[in-house]
């Protein structure tokens, strides 16, 4: 069974015991308690490890990350980045936000102690009116952005890494294989995509001074 979406996935383990479900096209799965011996699926998120090593290659000098988050929904997913940012000999620190009227001020102080800037998907501080702030700010600043859109590259960041969802679709197709083909035990956590799609702002880069190596240019799919 092929679950798509989160309702789908839902609904698929309540009523499905005996055979493997295979979810797709959902957001933080383990929130949602989509893990038992018969459910695997692909994640629509690029593991904390892989971004920060992409980070590293394209910023190899810098070692002071900031980052914007929710207090009630990023905290987990940033006390894991903070965990793992020094094996990366990152030191990363995140500067909460409860509410839009906070950015200004929380970003004033992010940018004075940090060398770029890490966006995480983030409802309250990333809002249609407030993006093009951080972004300008930032760069004013001589602070590069890293975020998660190729539409934040386009609008000022200096690079950004997502998930196409093709290759999610590529993926679930590869795991389903495996299944039809007989293979018992189910991968117990989801399963991330082979290849993710790295985007570059040249003009952001040569206004930052920041030079890209010419040995990272078979990893970005798109520059502006």
């Amino acid at each position: 069974m092929v679950a798509v979406g989160l309702k789908a996935a839902l609904a698929a383990k309540l009523e499905i015991l005996d055979i493997p479900i295979l979810y797709m096209m959902i957001l933080d799965p383990m929130k949602y308690h989509l893990a038992a011996a018969n459910i695997t699926g692909v994640l629509l998120d690029i593991p904390t490890d892989r971004q920060l090593k992409v980070m590293r290659a394209f910023l190899p000098t810098v070692r002071r990350i900031g980052a914007l988050y929710d207090p009630d929904t990023n905290s987990t997913k940033l006390k894991e980045a903070e965990s793992r940012a020094s094996s990366h000999e990152f030191q990363l620190r995140g500067f909460p936000v409860e509410n839009e009227k906070e950015v200004p001020q929380q970003l004033r102080s992010l940018l004075s102690e940090s060398e770029a800037l890490w966006l995480i998907p983030h409802s309250t501080a990333l809002t249609d009116e407030s993006i093009r702030f951080i972004l300008q700010s930032a760069v004013a600043n001589q602070v590069p952005v890293v975020g998660f859109s190729s539409e934040f590259t386009r609008l000022g960041a200096l690079l950004s890494m997502s998930i196409d969802y093709g290759e999610v679709g590529r993926e679930a197709g590869l795991l389903a294989e495996r299944i039809l083909n007989g293979e018992q035990r189910l991968p117990l956590n989801p399963v991330s995509v082979r290849r993710i799609r790295i985007t570059v702002n040249q003009k952001t880069a040569r206004y930052l001074g920041i030079t890209i190596p010419k040995e990272l240019d078979g990893l970005i799919d798109e520059t502006y």
